[in-house]
């Protein structure tokens, strides 16, 4: 069993307040931009506080999608969803048979440690097949700026 089946089960569908989607070619300029505009849209959406944890994991998903993801000529896309109380990073690429799983890399490995850090910062994230490709998630509970400040204010 991995990581992502080891999370709790998905709750029901809540109503969606935003969303956004865009596709991005397969190229490393293109993480940089997804990464850049997810994190305008969660401020703008409320949530500032929860910036770094949504760039590491939009960049860690869409540079998977890049490395072991793309097809030549296919786009890759990412796609945010918030409701209520959840923040959903999706991003989808044309590669169905190469699935994501967690490893552990050797402290002189340059790469594998991507999907380790989703698992740590995501309260819930997994894989979805698509009819062309797979759809890679991450979901993180939200917390307003006023519910930050309230638990650091009760820490003594």
């Amino acid at each position: 069993m991995t990581a992502a089946q080891e999370k709790a089960p998905a709750p029901a569908p809540e109503p969606v307040l935003q969303e956004d989607r865009l596709d991005y070619t397969p190229t490393a300029r293109s993480v940089h931009l997804c990464r850049r505009r997810a994190v305008r849209l969660v401020t703008e959406w409320g949530y500032p506080n929860q910036v770094t944890e949504v760039a590491l994991l939009v960049s860690e998903l869409a540079t998977n999608a890049l490395l072991h993801g793309s097809v030549r000529g296919r786009l890759f896309r990412v796609h945010l969803i918030l409701t209520a109380t959840t923040l959903r990073i999706e991003v989808s690429d044309p590669r169905g048979e190469r699935l994501p799983a967690v490893r552990q890399a050797e402290d002189d490995d340059c790469y594998g440690r991507g999907l380790l850090i989703v698992d740590r910062l995501a309260d819930r994230w997994g894989v979805e097949p698509r009819t062309v490709g797979k759809t890679v998630f991450a979901e993180l509970a939200l917390r307003r700026r006023s519910d930050v400040e309230v638990s650091a204010r009760n820490v003594p």
